[in-house]
């Protein structure tokens, strides 16, 4: 039903391919997961948000996916280019907690976070210091092979042995060469070699450290994610997902470390993609938790804007656009989905028995199988209208996952009177299969969220609608108006209609 070939940019190569996996009707992706020293933000967010519009598309189109997402909680500095100091524990100090309790709550809100935004759980969670003795044999294979050398502090990558090093993001590795910057590592060969192991300073006690070869230490952060994805997808595997900020240095020495481990010319992955920044303010900055400039889901929910309303906002653009955060733009997003889901709703009144409706929401509780057999079951009565509609979410699907046209399809379908009010919704539940907005088990009063900032309580209002309805009775409008005024300012919105007065919370940051 859904059966057009699936175009993806693949970052190496930076060219829309078809997508063929290595084995048919299965499909095997690695995702990089949270640094987990801090909250994640909606930047982060952004690109969980990509992967799982990725997932559901391969689980759409008749896939069965292994999806595994790591956890660092060891390893990551404060640079993404190999420098400072380990991000988790600098965050332990700070906080006075030992860095497992760090991990242990961080990790916990991470999770909650892509709950509340209806990201599909991955298949296998794995935290990297889960598996420091097979980054300590991999790192081994990889010194074995030719490819490391030993410094004063650790074991290092050398990058020269690897003939197309920084493939992946267009790096000018002999303009690095020349560039190199005086009072780099001494002894480092070269600019773009990295750390696989470093050694703890004979001074300092780390507050995570393992025996290795090469002395007490701890992994290099890019070790992690080639010993995991690896471990769990085989030594060659679909799809690795990342931000952006990997593709430069992150990514190509996960690829350098897998060549030098299953030798020379062999890659481990077939597609890397990627998702752009999420950036705000006039300079188009990216939020970033090491400058402390980033905004939690939470504060959003803080503002009155529900958690599917920023994921709304985030289906509004292609995963490969940098998408400009502003609040007006988040209002926005959560307009258009109070609308959609007020028409599902409006649908749902003058359809016949929804029981088929748990059917639908079977999907939550798949760890990856194909949704192949939820289309047929959702889309069979709904007759010869389905194919149409069918195929224009699978057209936009197939583009890239171009999102913003499948969201206007999905308009155009819930607008069309031509359909029987069932056939729509079991259209939208297949629609939505790929969006993930919980179109049919969300009411658009769960949109409504109470800001912060709001000047009154749910009972307050009440009252003073009351109030307004016995000034209108007695037909003193100068005070009902003044009254509706004073709502507004107070961040309610009064709606008055021929069936009565309905109010809303009117989104406002709280600073």
């Amino acid at each position: 039903m859904l059966d057009r070939p699936l175009q993806l940019f693949n970052s190496l190569g930076r060219e829309l391919q078809e997508f063929v996996p290595i084995e048919p009707g299965r499909v095997r992706m690695y995702s990089c997961g949270l640094t987990v020293y801090n909250y994640a933000h909606v930047g982060n967010l952004r690109a969980y948000l990509f992967t799982d519009t990725l997932r559901r598309a391969l689980q759409l189109k008749g896939h069965d996916v292994t999806h595994v997402m790591n956890i660092t909680d060891v390893g990551h500095l404060t640079s993404d280019a190999d420098e400072g100091e380990d991000k988790m524990e600098l965050a332990a100090e700070r906080r006075g907690k030992t860095v497992w309790e760090i991990a242990a709550f961080y990790t916990g809100e991470f999770q909650r976070d892509l709950a509340r935004l209806n990201v599909l759980e991955p298949s296998v969670w794995c935290r990297a210091t889960d598996h420091v003795q097979e980054m300590i044999e991999f790192a081994r294979a990889i010194q074995d092979h030719g490819y490391a050398y030993e410094l004063d502090d650790g074991l290092y990558f050398d990058t020269s042995k690897v003939t197309d090093y920084g493939k992946l993001g267009l790096l000018d590795v002999a303009g690095l060469q020349e560039g190199a910057r005086v009072g780099a590592k001494e002894g480092k060969r070269h600019p773009t070699d990295f750390a696989i192991w470093r050694r703890s300073p004979p001074d300092k006690r780390r507050l995570m450290e393992w025996h290795s070869p090469w002395g007490v230490g701890a992994p290099g952060w890019h070790l992690e994610c080639s010993v995991m994805s690896l471990k769990y997808l085989g030594s060659r595997f679909d799809v690795h997902t990342g931000g952006i900020d990997h593709r430069q240095v992150h990514h190509p020495n996960e690829m350098a470390q897998n060549e030098a481990y299953l030798g020379a010319g062999r890659h481990a992955v077939n597609y890397w993609l990627h998702n752009e920044f999420l950036t705000f303010g006039e300079d188009r900055e990216k939020m970033s938790k090491s400058t402390g400039r980033f905004l939690r889901l939470a504060t959003l929910e803080e503002w009155g804007i529900h958690p599917l309303a920023y994921r709304h906002f985030v289906l509004m653009a292609t995963y490969r656009r940098p998408l400009e955060f502003s609040f007006e733009a988040l209002v926005a997003a959560r307009s258009g989905l109070s609308r959609t889901l007020r028409r599902v709703a409006a649908l749902a009144s003058r359809a016949g028995d929804l029981g088929w409706l748990d059917l639908a929401a079977e999907h939550r509780f798949s760890r990856g199988g194909s949704f192949g057999y939820l289309v047929r079951a959702l889309v069979e009565p709904a007759g010869d209208a389905a194919a149409g509609w069918l195929d224009r979410l699978d057209e936009a699907l197939a583009h890239d996952l171009n999102t913003p046209r499948a969201l206007a399809h999905l308009g155009e379908l819930l607008a069309d009177e031509s359909l029987e009010p069932e056939s729509a919704l079991r259209l939208a539940a297949v629609y939505d299969l790929a969006l993930g907005l919980r179109l049919l088990t969300t009411g658009p009063e769960e949109l409504d969220l109470r800001p912060v900032a709001a000047a009154f309580t749910a009972e307050e209002v009440d009252a003073l609608l009351a109030e307004r309805e016995a000034a209108r009775a007695e037909r003193d409008f100068a005070r009902a108006d003044a009254i509706r005024e004073r709502l507004t300012a107070g961040g309610i919105d009064v709606q008055d209609s021929r069936t009565g007065t309905a109010w809303e919370w009117i989104p406002r940051p709280s600073s």
